[in-house]
This record gives C-alpha cells, sequence and structure tokens, in this order.
C-alpha cells in the first residue's frame, strides 16, 4: 500500500512549544531504539533551516544522516524528507502542521509520503514506519508536557 500516513495529536501546548520541543529538544524525548546506533547519548539534531540537515550524533562524533529539511517555517509548519538507517536514495517525505487549537491547545498533523518511489520495497518499509511511528507519537506527547515552554 502506498497511501500516505497519516496521524493527528492534539496537544496541551502552543504550537510554538510543540514545533520548538519536535526540532530543538528532540534528543531529550527522541526514543533510542528509532537511532542507528541506539546509543542512549545519541544527540537527534534538525537543523533549523531549509536545506538544513536531520541526522544523529553519537558520542563519539559520528554522525547517521536521516535526512533534509525542505520547509522550515516555525511554528506552523516542518517537511522533511526521511531515510534513517538507509541511502537518501530511498527517502520519503514528512510534512508536519503544528495549528492553534482553542485554550492554548496545538492539533499535531503528520503526513509521511513518498512510498511509492520506493518500488517493491514501499509495503514493507511503510509497515516499519507505522510501528516507527506508534512508538514515536507517544514519546513525543510526553517530551511535550515534560518540557516548560520556553525552556
Amino acid at each position: 500500500m502506498t497511501t500516505p500516513l497519516l496521524f493527528d495529536l492534539e496537544l496541551s501546548c502552543s504550537p510554538t512549544h510543540a514545533f520548538e520541543t519536535w526540532t530543538t529538544r528532540a534528543s531529550h524525548w527522541w526514543p533510542k531504539g528509532h537511532t542507528v546506533t541506539g546509543d542512549g547519548n545519541t544527540a537527534v539534531v534538525f537543523e533549523p533551516r531549509q536545506g538544513g540537515r536531520v541526522f544523529e550524533r553519537a558520542p563519539d562524533g559520528t554522525e547517521h544522516d536521516w535526512g533534509r529539511i525542505s520547509v522550515w517555517d516555525p511554528p506552523g509548519r516542518l517537511v522533511y524528507t526521511w531515510h534513517i538507517g538507509a541511502d537518501a536514495s530511498s527517502e520519503t517525505e514528512v510534512e508536519i502542521r503544528f495549528d492553534p487549537g482553542p485554550d492554548g491547545t496545538t492539533f499535531v498533523r503528520i503526513e509521511h509520503r513518498g512510498w511509492a518511489a520506493l518500488g517493491a520495497a514501499a509495503d514493507a518499509r511503510r509497515t516499519l514506519n507505522t510501528q516507527g511511528w506508534g512508538a514515536l507519537l507517544p514519546a513525543f506527547r510526553a517530551g511535550c508536557t515534560a518540557s516548560t515552554p520556553g525552556t
């Protein structure tokens, strides 16, 4: 199946806080099992600009590219390519919208797309990523709750 993966979350924080938690505080909430190294001290980095890298940096300084940012529009929208643990030629695309809700809440909409470009590997990669998002999103929610806005 090559249809996009879609996920919706409602968070009890502002879009600015949610965007910053996803991008500048990722090392604090990103599940360590969702890195190439699996090391608990691995840094997850989103370079804050269009064209910036998404990557992990292991404690020994080794870096593993995960993708590139194509849209950096804080606090409302983030789009990046995704190829963690694989070559960039097999990348997909993730788009995240952070929309304001009532009373300081945020509606987060994630669309992970581009599976058709993977050919015969599309279904298997989509299934793996469905499982990955299942672990990532609760960790992100907890990260938004654990960190104080503005810190």
